[in-house]
């Protein structure tokens, strides 16, 4: 029997009220997982007055969401949505370019896909 990895690691970095959130996710994101890290980014937002957050998301090796995750996903988006300035997803699957067109509906700030990391690092420093 194979174990497959799956889960989420974030990293949160703040300098004044400019946030960086660098996210990788890993297989199939479960609810629990988002029970682990909705908490954490909560309260590192809560810290910050005004807080304008830009999103690194390494999907490279993501493989999607049960449906309960994907409704916390939605929901994470919503309640930090005038919070976010940029997010870009950073991917191989042509169905991650089609989630940023899509997430780009629910999020006040922009949304971008990328192949390449560089890339996507140096449109979020712009």
């Amino acid at each position: 029997m194979s174990i497959k990895k799956h889960g989420l690691s974030i990293g949160i970095e703040r300098i004044n009220n400019n946030v960086f959130l660098a996210l990788k996710a890993v297989g199939k994101l479960t609810h629990a997982d988002y029970e682990l890290i909705t908490p954490m980014l909560d309260s590192a937002l809560s810290q910050v007055k005004d807080p304008e957050v830009n999103v690194l998301i390494d999907g490279t090796e993501l493989e999607g969401w049960e449906l309960r995750a994907a409704w916390d996903d939605l929901k994470l988006g919503l309640k930090h949505n005038n919070e976010f300035r940029k997010i870009a997803i950073y991917g191989n699957k042509n169905w991650q370019e089609i989630a940023a067109k899509v997430g780009s509906w629910f999020i006040s700030g922009e949304i971008k896909y990328f192949e390449n990391v560089t890339d996507a690092v140096n449109w979020l420093s712009a």
